[in-house]
């Protein structure tokens, strides 16, 4: 019973310092002086991106390449600007991070 309770744990603080640093990213690498999590800004809210990607199966490589290369139209007049100082590996943890606000 011990070993279960610990091996939860571990998990639930694997996945709070995965948040935590990808938030930490988000705000590193500026994405939070366009975005929230829970309100737009100049870009949609982090909960807005998650909820209208929740069902594709592509959303993380979509988002993830986004994120580098920017985009347009999506949510509305409004582009957002390419951040080629994202490595790949880091926008998809930010993506993945993205899709988990719900």
């Amino acid at each position: 019973m011990k070993l279960v309770l610990f091996a939860v744990a571990a998990a639930m603080s694997v996945a709070t310092t995965s948040a935590i640093a990808s938030a930490e990213l988000a705000q590193k690498k500026n994405c939070m002086a366009c975005h929230a999590v829970d309100k737009k800004v100049v870009g949609p809210a982090y909960k807005d991106v998650a909820a209208k990607y929740a069902k594709d199966k592509d959303a993380v490589k979509k988002l993830a390449e986004k994120i580098v290369k920017g985009g347009a139209g999506a949510w509305g007049q409004i582009p957002m600007p390419a951040n080629p100082q994202v490595s790949a590996a880091e926008a998809e943890t930010l993506a993945k991070w993205v899709l988990s606000t719900k």
